[in-house]
């Protein structure tokens, strides 16, 4: 922005721009362009430049330094950028009366040869310029870009063009979502699609977003997993399948929770919860050596400094999770009574409600002295069972079930489980879970079991927190797009 922009007023501002617009119209130049075709981009250029290359290019504007009859400028876009050159000798009159309307911001088309500057910089001569789109609002301030957070979540385009770091982050998450989908095609996965809208919300112990369909005059909720309809897959014959699609939770929000995030869930027949432990564990290694330059992560606090580095180097550490929780709340925990269990978290300092079962007390000693202490991975195995009531009982000790709980960073990646596959117990746990609320019991889930499911092994990961984990991101809104937040007064 320049000085003159900055002391006038954004209104000031637009007015100034949409003079320059209706001059463009006036010289018989349509400010709003049409298809442009195009060689390369920024920076593909800038990746992989050559000198005396002819080249046609676009991007936006993003810095200007004119100098009168010649003129260096950058353009761009979330890829990267290139540095161009124009004079007043090399363009024809026309487009030289173009430039000369143009501000940062601007989407321009530029033909012209590649050259290096005497400073070393990779550049392009300019001998045609096309105008694709005047900008009417000006740019965030070159210096500071978007600095306020709340502006940056709401106004996403301002922080993608100001700020190249939240560009490069965007463009990696969706490499690494395409990586992530390359990475189970390999190994023979079927990625499918099953149902955003269910009459009974299942799959997970989650509130759901509840709506209605006017046509059929039913109640549905929007998903809190697929679970239930992959493993009807599984029953009818799918062996290796896996969706990478959005779920939908109407509860609290935080930098590690948004109403709306992205999760894979992936099933495997005949497997178990190690097997799909090692699936995740060597696809999340091949992720950070492809995009992260190797298995040591650093992340930083909101001010920039050195928090700590995460070693993904493997093996991995597979733990029980009693193991854990004796270790912090003591070798006896799980011969105590309920009561003794809630005078101990007193001493232990764990807020505990009035309304906690028993093995909800444990849970909450695990998550506070134990998960969000961990930040190399850690593969919590054999939970209670009461945790889980769609994975398959520990065959030599029925009180855990087979599945683990991958930890990184202090949270909750992946889960995984050995999945139950049968029916009289599956109907069982879901009676229990409900509590005599039997409308809320998938009652076909059940049904289609009964025509048999095959053994399998199940896994979960929510990509928004892998992302965060991989590059680093101290909250889920800098790994979304467009976050969640609450409407301005």
């Amino acid at each position: 922005m320049s000085e003159q922009e900055t002391q006038s007023t954004e209104q000031e501002l637009i007015a100034v721009r949409t003079e320059k617009l209706n001059q463009l119209r006036e010289l018989g130049i349509d400010p709003y362009g049409q298809k442009f075709p195009v060689t390369i981009t920024p920076g593909d250029l800038k990746a992989n430049f050559e000198n005396d290359k002819p080249v046609t290019l676009a991007g936006r504007l993003l810095a200007i330094r004119d100098m009168g009859k010649s003129v260096f400028f950058t353009i761009g876009d979330v890829h990267g950028r290139i540095q161009g050159y124009l004079n007043q000798k090399g363009l024809s009159e026309l487009d030289w009366s173009a430039w000369k309307l143009m501000d940062l911001g601007d989407w321009v088309g530029i033909e012209g040869e590649t050259f290096t500057t005497g400073k070393g910089e990779p550049s392009v001569k300019v001998t045609k310029l096309t105008v694709l789109s005047k900008a009417l609002r000006p740019m965030p301030d070159k210096w500071h870009g978007v600095s306020d957070r709340e502006t940056k979540y709401r106004k996403r385009h301002l922080d993608l063009m100001s700020n190249q770091d939240s560009a490069d982050l965007f463009v990696t998450r969706s490499k690494m979502i395409a990586e992530i989908r390359s990475f189970l095609h390999q190994r023979d996965f079927l990625e499918v699609e099953t149902p955003m809208l269910h009459g009974v919300a299942g799959g997970a112990a989650a509130k759901p977003f509840e709506t209605h369909h006017n046509a059929l005059n039913m109640p549905l909720n929007l998903r809190i997993a697929p679970e239930l309809h992959l493993k009807r897959l599984l029953c009818g014959g799918f062996t290796k399948i896996f969706e990478l699609n959005r779920n939908f939770r109407n509860e609290g929000i935080s930098r590690r929770h948004n109403p709306e995030f992205t999760m894979l869930e992936a099933y495997w027949a005949f497997s178990d919860f190690e097997q799909m432990a090692d699936l995740v564990e060597e696809m999340t290694c091949h992720l950070a050596e492809k995009f992260c330059g190797g298995l040591q992560i650093e992340h930083k606090d909101a001010e920039g400094n050195h928090l700590r580095t995460i070693n993904l180097e493997r093996p991995w550490k597979r733990r029980p999770y009693h193991d854990l929780i004796k270790e912090v709340a003591g070798d006896d925990w799980f011969d105590l009574t309920e009561e003794q269990h809630r005078a101990k978290c007193k001493e232990l300092g764990v807020e505990i409600s009035d309304n906690m079962e028993d093995y909800e007390i444990s849970q909450q000693v695990f998550e506070k002295l134990v998960e969000e202490h961990s930040f190399d991975p850690c593969f919590v195995t054999h939970v209670s069972k009461e945790l889980i009531p769609l994975a398959k009982l520990n065959p030599e000790n029925p009180d855990v079930i087979d599945v683990y709980e991958l930890i990184i960073n202090g949270q909750e990646i992946s889960p995984g489980y050995s999945e139950l596959n049968d029916p009289i117990l599956q109907r069982q746990r879901f009676e229990e879970q409900a509590g005599g609320e039997t409308q809320n019991i998938d009652h076909d889930f059940v049904e289609t079991m009964e025509s048999g499911m095959p053994p399998a092994g199940g896994i979960g990961i929510g990509i928004d927190r892998l992302i965060m984990m991989l590059t680093g991101a101290p909250t889920i809104r800098d790994v979304v797009l467009f976050p969640q937040l609450k409407n301005k007064d």
